[in-house]
């Protein structure tokens, strides 16, 4: 069923079909989704930096990597593009971690209690 939402981009109400922007909103979006990627998809441009691609297209850094953590643009091939990891900030080129979040991410989920540790051990009883 379709609901009425507002846009949390300019506030306008909307009728909320598969996407959470109004038509505005999302025209606007793909509109700077466009000049991003047609920008490095140029040869001359594919040495730029976020900041570069970011003064010569006019589109805010944090919307350029919004574009890349949904996947819509590919930065890999990219030498010189990085952003910012979601926990430590430290340059990356791919993904929403770097390596080394992902590995302490890993490393506590190994060593964290699991159901089937529980199970094994059953019932216990403390005796003050």
């Amino acid at each position: 069923m379709k609901e009425l939402k507002n846009c949390p981009n300019c506030g306008n109400l909307f009728v909320k079909h598969l996407r959470p922007l109004c038509d505005t909103c999302f025209r606007n979006e793909e509109a700077m989704f466009e000049k991003v990627a047609s920008y490095i998809r140029k040869k001359e441009n594919r040495q730029a930096s976020l900041h570069e691609v970011q003064e010569n297209t006019g589109v805010p850094e944090a919307k350029i990597t919004w574009f890349i953590r949904q996947g819509r643009i590919q930065v890999a091939h990219l030498p010189h593009f990085y952003y910012e990891c979601e926990m430590c900030e430290q340059p990356i080129q791919e993904g929403r971690l770097c390596q080394s979040c992902k590995n302490d991410i890993r490393t506590e989920l190994e060593t964290r209690p699991t159901e089937k540790n529980y199970e094994k051990l059953g019932k216990s009883y403390h005796i003050k």
